[in-house]
């Protein structure tokens, strides 16, 4: 890889789900033990806010009131992002300004999107983000996820991480992922201080090899993720593979079956949290899928099953 820049932020730092009773509150007691969990799992950092928390869910006052919760439980032991997306760019700015007070390490948002057919065009897309940049004093890592429906070709992501101040985080979830973070890397160079992988991970070898240096996978398994990449980054490419060989039946499952339910069905069945319901009107886990997801994960013996035991 070309980049000279000194990354803040490497490693595994997956999403932390949002836990609710079974009539829909947030369960903070339950939060603070997945975080708690988390962290011992091995987390290098953790993500809040996330589509893969049913950030879509929640109300402004949730958002404040988790914030706030789960980087004062965490208390510095691994920095937080904060997921801040938001079609405007002032409450995009006025939620990141805010995050940034609260103690965020960084914010994650996606370029400005509503519904299936709003989106911005590439002008008023680098307006945004700079408008953002100009509002904060931390890394902003751009998703470029599919559910935003707007397409950010490798030059425009350089262009941006070249032209505005804190842009240099990238999270590459779109097909193609590891030839996308080749090209950005080449054209971005030392302005691309964090090429990450996304997308629970499905793809993380190839995208390794493209020059990933982080990891934004779900929260069940941190220790799982850990393995392959500390041996890629230790230079030990063959037994990161065999890592990834190994724990991509669990991977997979979660990415093509139980998404962002997943995680949740691990921790109660390890006793981390006290329910794994969503909330409504997403669907609730399928019994079958949740029985392959415990199934597959005891094969492999992961932290989340003992923890809370």
């Amino acid at each position: 890889m070309s980049q000279t820049r000194t990354a803040r932020y490497q490693g595994v730092f997956p999403v932390v789900p949002t836990t609710f009773t079974a009539t829909g509150e947030l369960d903070l007691p339950s939060q603070l033990r997945c975080v708690d969990f988390m962290i011992d799992a091995g987390s290098n950092g953790l993500c809040i806010l996330a589509n893969f928390s049913e950030q879509f869910a929640l109300s402004d006052e949730e958002r404040e009131v988790l914030t706030r919760a789960i980087i004062e439980h965490v208390a510095g032991r691994v920095p937080v992002i904060v997921t801040t997306t938001h079609y405007s760019s002032r409450v995009c700015a006025q939620r990141s300004r805010r995050a940034q007070e609260l103690g965020a390490a960084m914010v994650m948002v996606m370029p400005p999107y509503h519904g299936a057919t709003i989106r911005a065009p590439e002008p008023l897309i680098i307006e945004f983000f700079q408008t953002l940049s100009d509002a904060i004093d931390i890394p902003i890592m751009i998703q470029d996820a599919p559910v935003s429906g707007t397409v950010l070709s490798a030059p425009l992501l350089a262009r941006m991480a070249r032209e505005i101040e804190h842009v240099s985080y990238f999270k590459i979830e779109t097909a193609g992922a590891a030839s996308k973070l080749r090209e950005l890397i080449r054209l971005g160079g030392e302005a691309i201080e964090g090429p990450w992988d996304g997308e629970e991970g499905i793809t993380l070898f190839a995208d390794l090899d493209a020059g990933a240096t982080g990891a934004m996978t779900g929260g069940g398994y941190p220790d799982g993720m850990r393995l392959i990449v500390d041996a890629y980054a230790a230079g030990q490419r063959e037994q990161a593979f065999e890592h990834y060989q190994r724990w991509l039946p669990l991977i997979n499952f979660e990415n093509r079956q139980g998404g962002p339910l997943a995680a949740k069905a691990l921790m109660l069945a390890g006793g981390v949290i006290a329910c794994d319901a969503p909330r409504h009107p997403f669907p609730a886990m399928n019994d079958q899928v949740r029985a392959g997801l415990l199934e597959t994960a005891r094969r492999l013996d992961p932290l989340v099953l003992s923890w809370g035991r």
